[in-house]
């Protein structure tokens, strides 16, 4: 009962979808991270059969499918991991002190930087969705189970900046031994499933994920002493274009 109430908390916390309302406790809260891969799969599937569906059984152009690609894990997620994105490009682009640009990623209002990263984002993602065909939708769909196992594991892992926040509630309730250890599981399972199906979009999705991981642990650390929920976000949006954009670089021949 406790390993259900924790998935319906990740599921709520981390996506739109409905599920049953269930109260944050310390003992459900232990093992939520552990299901948040969960909103991973439901995403995957979602693409899988939007994709199909709109490339065997309709005649839209590539705009349209880049643009309707872009657009499922956003109303998937409720934007939530878009925000951090948004966040931390303002306090990026602040070049202020550490201090400064923490309390930047706590204001609600968004800054020039924060809608010019957006756009640009946008555009980048519905361009390289654009290049999707069948063959890549299975591979593709694996990306979204594989970056939110790594923002989980990060948020067992690593420093945090801040000792308050949603990010700090689920690190602190959380078995991080536990946690880690599934979410390796959690990798391994998006690795492998890529790795059989298709190995060159295989390396690319792992040299792409692998790279921005490491970005994202250096970069938290020196520009805000750490992670936040925002930087989480801004990580898990960074992890899933570029792991795309590889592996559609890589599925459309370039390192043939």
């Amino acid at each position: 009962m406790r390993l259900i109430q924790a998935c319906l908390i990740a599921i709520s916390m981390y996506s739109k979808i409905p599920v049953p309302r269930v109260e944050w406790k310390e003992k459900n809260m232990k093992y939520a991270m552990c299901f948040f891969p969960v909103v991973g799969v439901v995403t995957g599937i979602c693409m899988y059969l939007a994709g199909t569906f709109l490339l065997r059984y309709t005649s839209c152009g590539p705009l349209f499918l880049g643009a309707a690609l872009t657009l499922i894990p956003i109303l998937i997620s409720g934007g939530i991991h878009l925000d951090g994105l948004m966040d931390t490009a303002d306090a990026l682009s602040s070049y202020a002190d550490r201090e400064k640009k923490l309390a930047i990623l706590k204001d609600s209002h968004a800054g020039a930087f924060a809608v010019l990263w957006m756009g640009c984002y946008l555009l980048w993602s519905t361009a390289v969705y654009s290049e999707v065909n069948v063959e890549m939708l299975p591979c593709l769909a694996c990306v979204f189970v594989l970056s939110r196992a790594l923002s989980g594991l990060s948020v067992v892992t690593f420093q945090t900046a801040k000792d308050s926040g949603l990010l700090k509630t689920f690190q602190d309730g959380a078995q991080r031994k536990t946690v880690g250890a599934v979410m390796i599981l959690w990798i391994l399972a998006a690795v492998c499933l890529l790795a059989w199906m298709d190995v060159q979009m295989c390396i690319a999705a792992a040299v792409c994920a692998g790279v921005t991981f490491v970005y994202y642990r250096h970069m938290s650390r020196v520009k805000f002493g750490g992670i936040t929920g925002d930087l989480a976000g801004y990580f898990l949006s960074l992890c899933e274009l570029f792991t795309v954009t590889g592996m559609v670089l890589a599925g459309g021949g370039i390192w043939n």
